[in-house]
């Protein structure tokens, strides 16, 4: 089986690291080669790709970060899902669906190793491939060790991670599920359509104040993904026991840092028994099969929704990571190219 490859495709660049707050102006999309894949490479045509919060971070200095920043003049890797359309020897077939991280670009050359062969009917869509399920289910699952009668806070409850976390506690049993977000609207979306029972909205006067009026009798596990005021407020309001699942610090990776300063009271922690829980996907890498089973089978039997926007053609990618950013959409954010 053959499939016809043009000569050219597009690619974004980071042309400029940002000072201030990042624009499409600091990307350029060109017009170059396609690659040609190499010994134990495939080529795939990308159909799909993700921008996640952590791109900001790598756009500037990566600082805090395990992995080096974006090179000025070059394509930024993230997420991508796409079809092998060249497999010289590699040990995949052309029309394989797989999993990579080299989106931003039309055809990508991927290390064999490095693509994940999807099944196109392990999830009735296939996008949500890209969605952050794995660690949603991580947080909620193996950090935090949600419980059936718990009271669960999940920070950053309309992104893309936060959006499935209060979905799988639900599903683990949890009583009570609050979210934090940024505006009335998203809160009314978390309660109507995600299944969350309170909202604390950022901005809308202190998050402990608000979070004690959502949980009076406090709460046992949580899902921290923003640090800064909302972890220490949950720590605050946490009962003798609780769980606490690290997960993200987008209180600063908006603004393209990754360090969320908290000031502890460790001898509250001790006298309260609670557990702070640091939780890195790479980690858990034999959790990916459960947390895909689960994720499948809540979006078949309509216990899980996957909330996400969609902007199309490579050259929306800059736009979709900044509207990204300004907190514009509920879920994930995708590019269809």
């Amino acid at each position: 089986m053959t499939v016809a490859v043009p000569a050219t495709h597009r690619e974004v660049h980071l042309t400029a690291r940002p000072e201030g707050a990042l624009s499409t102006d600091h990307f350029h999309v060109v017009e170059v080669p396609v690659p040609e894949p190499g010994a134990g490479q495939v080529l795939v045509r990308n159909r799909l790709m993700s921008v996640v919060a952590v791109m900001r971070t790598l756009v500037g200095d990566g600082a805090g970060l395990p992995m080096p920043p974006y090179g000025l003049g070059e394509t930024p890797w993230a997420p991508a899902l796409g079809e092998v359309v060249a497999a010289p020897g590699a040990g995949l077939s052309v029309g394989d669906l797989v999993t990579h991280t080299q989106g931003w670009r039309e055809y990508a050359a991927v290390d064999a190793a490095a693509a994940q062969r999807v099944d196109p009917e392990a999830l009735p869509d296939v996008a949500a491939h890209l969605s952050q399920g794995l660690t949603a289910w991580l947080g909620i699952v193996r950090a935090a060790e949600v419980r059936p009668g718990d009271t669960v806070f999940v920070s950053g409850a309309a992104g893309g991670v936060g959006s499935l976390a209060g979905q799988f506690a639900r599903l683990r049993g949890a009583a009570r599920v609050i979210g934090s977000t940024g505006s009335r609207l998203k809160g009314r979306y978390l309660v109507e359509e995600l299944g969350y029972d309170a909202a604390v909205i950022r901005g809308e006067g202190p998050i402990e104040d608000q979070l004690r009026e959502a949980a009076p009798d406090g709460v046992d596990a949580v899902f921290d993904n923003v640090g800064g005021e909302q972890l220490s407020a949950a720590l605050a309001v946490a009962r003798r026991g609780a769980r606490v699942a690290l997960v993200g610090a987008l209180s600063s990776q908006l603004s393209g840092g990754f360090n969320a300063p908290v000031e502890i009271d460790s001898a509250s922690l001790i006298l309260r028994g609670i557990t702070l829980r640091g939780m890195s996907g790479s980690d858990h890498l034999d959790a990916i099969p459960q947390a895909m089973r689960d994720l499948g089978r809540g979006l078949r039997e309509g216990t899980i929704t996957f909330p996400h926007a969609r902007l199309s053609g490579i050259d929306q990618a800059p736009r979709a990571l900044c509207e990204l950013l300004e907190g514009r959409h509920i879920g994930a954010v995708l590019v269809e190219l």
